[in-house]
């Protein structure tokens, strides 16, 4: 990963927009979990650790994290235009559910971030997102912002995947009968694999999760819950 210094105060906004109990209201989005345990697929902590590890090497890196460093070239490019072909393109590969759920917690977040914007193109990206000339999904409008922030590519994946796979872990609590404890286990073993994940993801775009695919086609009807307070 990239040498790079943060700023303080720019780690602490980004880490708070990150926090599932973000002042609009909690969100824990399970992203199909549910299914893997509802179909017996997910039962303990060894078959969460596996659903966690598919999820990371068959989508994460070689769908989500070169996308998103595509968009980081993107913005130190300031091509606004490509930015946002690729935004709208990103939703239409992905199952409907999923690009929905993306798009919901992508509006979500730009309704709370859409203020001190400084930089020329984030602000564009935001202020045409913001009058609805296109759904900004969560990856671009995070990335849109932690670039804003001076956040760099590979921190960005890191805080992110981290969130996402905690956020994920905490659904498997109100759905099966894993421990908190050994969520907390599980959750630290990805600590030291996570950089290297990133590091080491595709050089391009692929979006087929063989896991994913698998419940899709078993399960009728994939529904991604958000649990909201």
């Amino acid at each position: 990963m990239e040498k790079h210094t943060i700023h303080t105060k720019s780690l602490n906004r980004f880490l708070q927009i990150l926090d599932s109990s973000f002042p609009s209201g909690s969100f824990v989005h399970s992203f199909g979990l549910e299914p893997y345990i509802v179909l017996g697929k997910v039962k303990n902590y060894t078959d969460l650790k596996k659903y966690f590890e598919n999820l990371i090497i068959d989508q994460y890196q070689k769908l989500e994290f070169p996308f998103v460093k595509k968009i980081f070239i993107l913005l130190k490019e300031n091509n606004l235009n490509l930015l946002i072909k690729e935004d709208i393109k990103f939703s239409a590969i992905l199952n409907y559910e999923f690009s929905k759920a993306s798009l919901d917690i992508g509006q979500n977040y730009l309704k709370q971030i859409n203020f001190d914007i400084n930089k020329t193109v984030v602000k564009k990206y935001f202020e045409k997102a913001m009058a609805k000339h296109f759904l900004g999904n969560e990856l671009v409008v995070l990335s849109t912002y932690a670039y804003e922030l001076d956040i760099n590519c590979d921190t960005f994946l890191l805080l992110w995947s981290k969130k996402n796979i905690i956020n994920t872990a905490y659904t498997s609590l109100k759905i099966s009968r894993i421990s908190p404890s050994d969520l907390q286990k599980l959750l630290f073993e990805f600590d030291d694999k996570l950089g290297n994940y990133i590091k080491n993801s595709s050089s391009a775009i692929q979006n087929f999760n063989i896991g994913f695919e698998e419940v899709i086609y078993q399960h009728a009807r994939l529904e991604p819950k958000m649990f909201a307070t």
